[in-house]
């Protein structure tokens, strides 16, 4: 690793990755390892099947796995991608559910969702080639792999993420090595196991993807600070980005977002209550790109409201609001309510809204999703990125002042905004001032990754470094064969 990362960083990032969700390392006592989960087969034991105890050993194989990757060629590679998919998709229910058991945080229906859409994610089919013929002959531009990618995932979507990564990681014709965060690392290794018997059954290659199972500061040093690694691909928090762009390497970071809603008086106000619920609500709004807080023009404000409470969101009270404040954040000594780094209470975090509810002294139905409030655009709901299904919703005199709330909520992490109009002035003045990587129109979030809009998915979207929404390319190199004066047909 580069001497510019200082211990000073590291320990930031440790202190987010082991706190982020008031976790810390599991350990080997209470928690099996994933090779105590797995059925040993007959002719397996002392396998590792992608999952080791050290990162110099899990980078090594994963060198070596690349190298057969690049001898079989592309049709591996979409075997492997292949095999992900199926394993993803008909391992959803029991994953989900492990993930769940291990993180406790979200909803289950949505981590076996999450798990099932795997096969929406790019694959081999993206990387297409270049070519330009003239005067002077032939040039192809192609898409070729880094090597072995280090990846770091987070608790929140932790199989999913990974496996995502992986298809697209792979079809871009790249090894992998993760460090899962600590709270899901259990879960993640089962998943690598399992995906590794299939990939070295069916295409006969070795680790090709792997990870460290008991992930550790030093595990995070050696993997970026390892040789055989070319690239990062980081999904996570602010710390760990600022770590993995400091390492001396390239990083792919997707860091955190805290997307604002606009509502004007175009709007279709059934329509934009409904994906309002439909996203701040899945899995219990741990989305990077759910919808965090509401600006509404307040000409609109009460009919927008209702449609909310008729389409499944309960209103709270100011004192029931209050006290939910009280218990969802903390301070640092000698800093009041007004401290710009509030801390977020990791143990409601995910949390369902009817566990949120009764925080808040409320009394809410079963099947509620999500709650909501009235708030100024100064509160503390607004400003932090805090992963409860709460909605602080904002009334605004005009959409320009709508917008700048939007912005200053946003911090200018140019991740997701979302709007809710018929006017394209208005759609077109937010999408410039917020300068998004996701800018939704009239929908959920969900749609800006293919969920019920155009597009396609990813789990990782790299806003801090610019790439956007990951593909296949985005793990490549492009390079280019020349051929002068020849080969023309014409």
């Amino acid at each position: 690793m580069s001497s510019s990362v200082n211990e000073t960083l590291i320990r930031d990032v440790v202190a987010e990755v082991l706190g982020r969700l008031g976790k810390s390392p599991p350990a080997a006592a209470s928690v099996p390892s994933a090779s105590a989960t797995a059925v040993t087969k007959p002719g397996t034991a002392g396998r590792h099947f992608g999952v080791f105890q050290e990162a110099p050993a899990a980078c090594e194989a994963a060198a070596a796995a690349f190298r057969q990757l690049q001898e079989k060629g592309v049709a591996a590679r979409a075997k492997v991608v292949e095999i992900v998919k199926t394993l993803a998709e008909a391992n959803a229910v029991e994953w989900g559910r492990l993930e769940l058991e291990e993180t406790k945080i979200g909803r289950l229906d949505h981590k076996i969702e999450k798990l099932k859409i795997i096969k929406l994610v790019p694959g081999v089919e993206w990387l297409r080639p270049v070519a330009r013929s003239g005067d002077h002959g032939i040039t192809l531009e192609e898409f070729t792999p880094f090597g072995v990618i280090g990846a770091i995932t987070p608790s929140t979507h932790s199989i999913p993420t990974l496996s995502g990564n992986v298809v697209n990681i792979v079809a871009a014709g790249n090894a992998v090595v993760f460090n899962a965060h600590p709270s899901a690392c259990r879960c993640a290794a089962l998943a690598v196991r399992t995906y590794n018997q299939a990939i070295e059954r069916e295409v006969g290659i070795e680790n090709l993807i792997t990870i460290i199972e008991q992930p550790t500061l030093d595990s995070f040093k050696a993997l970026c600070g390892h040789e055989a690694v070319r690239l990062l691909c980081v999904t996570g928090g602010p710390g760990v980005v600022k770590a993995a762009m400091q390492t001396g390497k390239r990083a792919i970071c997707a860091g955190p977002g805290n997307p604002p809603v606009l509502v004007d008086d175009t709007a279709d106000l059934e329509r934009a209550a409904r994906a309002v619920v439909q996203g701040a609500a899945y899995d219990n709004n741990l989305l990077c790109i759910g919808e965090k807080e509401v600006f509404v023009l307040e000409s609109v404000a009460d009919r927008f409201l209702a449609e909310l409470q008729r389409h499944g969101a309960v209103r709270l009270t100011a004192d029931q609001l209050e006290r939910l404040t009280r218990e969802a954040f903390s301070f640092p000594a000698g800093h009041g309510a007004g401290c710009p780094e509030p801390v977020v209470n990791k143990q409601l975090i995910g949390k369902d809204a009817t566990h949120l509810a009764r925080v808040a002294g409320a009394t809410v139905p079963d099947p509620t999703q999500l709650l909501f409030a009235e708030t100024e655009a100064s509160h503390v709901f607004v400003a932090e990125e805090q992963m409860m299904p709460f909605l602080p919703i904002v009334r605004v005199k005009s959409v320009a002042e709508g917008i700048a709330a939007a912005k200053a909520a946003e911090h200018n992490y140019r991740h997701t905004a979302i709007i809710h109009s018929h006017n394209v002035e208005h759609m077109t003045a937010m999408g410039r001032a917020l300068d998004t990587t996701l800018f939704v129109k009239n929908g959920p979030c969900v749609a800006g990754l293919g969920l019920g809009g155009e597009g396609y998915l990813s789990y990782s979207i790299a806003t801090p470094t610019g790439e956007g929404v990951t593909n296949p390319a985005t793990f490549t190199r492009v390079r280019r064969c020349v051929m002068v004066d020849n080969l023309r047909i014409y």
